[in-house]
């Protein structure tokens, strides 16, 4: 029942961000929006890959489907998480805590700087694989910083682009959205069977239902890596669809003033 119930909240997500706005991922662009999707499951699926490795979280109940099973409902489950994420997150931007926020650091996407981060990604990414028990919580920034350079380079939307403005609305937007969502997948998979339990060193206590609190941060980038991977995707397939998720609150709004 995970995909109806999370189909449920995404579709009561935007239906709130239209009543707000007059605006939503679905009125947009139907078509669009299905495309969430589709991008949704192989991204969440990458994740599965390295988890493969660090071993950070299982699925209890596993055992009760065949392979195909259980490959099918997965991928059917994974598939409403960007849709979720960035629902909330233009939910978020919606709100007057975030429309008035004040610039703050600017951060101008330079050749150097761009590399830097590349090679910062893939540097994590080669310690996590190399010694997952140390760093493994490198895997919810890596993938962003990895990602996001290559849409700088290629053309496609990077997510820092209102950065060089010191505009970090739209940042804190998917911050807010992938840590909601991050709050009621932990509250509805905590009275749930099957469910996923965590496995996480050093920092195993206070757990907020099955999550350990700290864990709670990941899902800060988390949002950002989601948003950088479906900018990459449309990229390559050459899908005019960069400005589909709105994030930032709006020109009509003061906040620079």
């Amino acid at each position: 029942m995970f995909f109806p119930l999370w189909l449920g909240y995404a579709l009561t997500v935007d239906g709130l961000v239209y009543q707000r706005t007059g605006t939503s991922l679905l009125a947009r662009s139907w078509r669009a929006y299905a495309g969430l999707f589709v991008i949704s499951a192989p991204a969440w699926w990458l994740f599965e890959l390295i988890n493969v490795r660090t071993q950070n979280w299982e699925y209890v109940g596993r055992g009760h489907f065949t392979d195909l099973e259980y490959s099918l409902l997965a991928t059917l489950s994974f598939s409403t998480v960007m849709p979720a994420v960035f629902g909330t997150a233009e939910l978020a931007s919606s709100m007057r805590i975030i429309r008035v926020l004040p610039r703050g650091l600017v951060i101008e996407p330079t050749r150097t700087k761009t590399l830097l981060m590349f090679m910062s990604g893939v540097a994590m990414l080669v310690l996590m694989l190399a010694w997952p028990q140390l760093f493994f919580p490198v895997i919810w920034l890596s993938v962003f910083l990895i990602v996001e350079p290559i849409n700088i380079w290629r053309g496609y939307r990077p997510l820092t682009a209102s950065l060089q403005t010191g505009d970090w609305r739209p940042i804190v937007s998917l911050w807010l959205g992938a840590l909601t969502c991050g709050f009621f997948w932990e509250f509805w998979n905590f009275f749930a069977f099957p469910q996923w339990i965590y496995h996480v060193p050093w920092v195993d206590f206070l757990r907020v239902f099955e999550m350990p609190i700290l864990g709670y941060g990941g899902y800060l980038p988390f949002g950002m890596e989601l948003f950088a991977l479906y900018q990459l995707v449309i990229g390559v397939f050459g899908v005019n669809r960069g400005d589909f998720v709105h994030l930032d609150p709006g020109a009509d709004d003061h906040a620079f003033d």
